[in-house]
């Protein structure tokens, strides 16, 4: 199935999208051009299937073949320790932005799973390694923004003491979340964390950015940017 489905993929590439991607996910050289629609399409056929052949010689020639990877374990059905146990598997060929978030988008059993991936994902605040770090953050901010979380998030980002660019803005884009849906908790922090200069600010130019957020809002959180 895997070579089918790298002939496939090949066959599906286009260089104009291609290229208009790529611009957008630098460092990776390794893209066909293949659109998300397509991909959805044969991660459901896949995980409609033998999902588990597939996975077990899946190739990591291309970009797609990763992404696609990642969308047939959001979908495969199974219990959550071997749901729990592909993610572990995947995590570590997260090398961009795109899979990742398009990974975690994907991740719907976490709604009837929370605290079991709460704690499964604590390992991963503590990482050293960028995407890693990025998984962790962009897992919150699509599960993990609730009241019964929302402390424990805000705490565990404040920790993350990261040079990655792709680990600060996505800390810099879970306080704007925060903010959004829980003010009341997110300034406060805001107004004494213990966040570098770049990200603290980026959190800022977030929550000014979101359509959310009124003119009067906009203006004080305008005036607490760092010089």
């Amino acid at each position: 199935m895997q070579k089918e489905i790298k002939t496939r993929l090949r066959e599906l590439a286009g260089e104009k999208y291609r290229k208009f991607t790529s611009g957008l996910v630098p460092g990776v050289d390794n893209m066909l051009g293949v659109r998300l629609p397509y991909l959805q399409a044969i991660a459901r056929e896949i995980a409609a299937s033998d999902w588990r052949g597939y996975l077990s010689t899946a190739d990591d020639e291309y970009f797609e073949e990763v992404m696609l990877q990642g969308f047939i374990i959001g979908l495969a059905k199974t219990d959550i320790d071997e749901k729990l146990r592909l993610i572990g598997q995947f995590v570590p060929k997260i090398d961009n932005w795109s899979v990742c978030d398009s990974f975690c988008a994907r991740l719907k059993f976490i709604k009837k799973n929370k605290e079991r991936v709460w704690s499964f994902l604590q390992p991963y605040f503590d990482s050293d390694r960028e995407f890693e770090l990025r998984f962790a953050i962009v897992t919150g901010i699509f599960y993990f923004i609730d009241d019964d979380h929302i402390d424990e998030f805000i705490r565990l980002l404040d920790q993350i003491k990261h040079d990655g660019y792709y680990a600060k803005m996505a800390v810099a884009w879970a306080l704007s979340v925060c903010y959004v849906k829980y003010p009341g908790k997110t300034l406060p922090y805001l107004r004494n964390n213990s966040l570098d200069d770049f990200t603290y600010n980026k959190a800022l130019q977030k929550i000014i950015e979101s359509n959310r957020i009124d003119n009067d809002t906009k203006a004080l959180i305008r005036s607490m940017k760092r010089r």
